[in-house]
């Protein structure tokens, strides 16, 4: 996937967490974590390993105005919950909570987790770690599933210990 498809595809094209919501094959994710209203699943073009996005299942598109203040609080106990089991699986440095898009393209609310690997020059850290520009990861199907099979376990076990 280079930049100009990966932009054509978020302006002009469907949404693709509605069709994850809606069961749509041709854009299943790995999913780590679920519950009534929200989704959390493995980035296809991750920028960095590992890299997740949570999102509500129904369609938002403003991170304030969008969400009552319970249902703010609601998705980020979430993002909280898939990002400490991002750390006890991935290893790094720091982990990267974000919210992007617009109304111009990815305009589904989503939060990104992103794990910062031990190393990483600062000069390349922060903004630069995450641009699309500097490539995606390429993994195999096994490497994908094995993660994800190893997050989900990590999330059960963080769920677990709050019942």
């Amino acid at each position: 996937m280079d930049l100009a498809t990966y932009s054509e595809y978020a302006q002009h094209g469907p949404c693709f967490i509605c069709r994850l919501v809606d069961g749509d094959p041709a854009y299943a994710h790995e999913i780590v974590y679920e519950d009534e209203q929200h989704l959390a699943f493995l980035d296809k073009w991750p920028v960095l390993p590992g890299k997740l996005l949570v999102v509500p299942k129904r369609h938002l598109e403003h991170v304030v105005t969008d969400l009552t203040e319970q249902e703010y609080l609601a998705i980020m106990r979430t993002v909280r919950l898939v990002a400490l089991a991002a750390e006890d699986v991935l290893a790094g440095e720091r982990t990267y909570l974000f919210s992007l898009g617009s109304q111009s393209g990815n305009s589904h609310l989503h939060w990104h987790i992103a794990r910062l690997p031990h190393g990483v020059p600062y000069e390349r850290q922060q903004f630069d770690a995450l641009a699309f520009e500097n490539g995606v990861l390429a993994y195999t199907e096994a490497e994908r599933t094995d993660l994800a099979e190893r997050l989900r376990r990590a999330v059960m076990a963080r769920v677990g210990e709050n019942n």
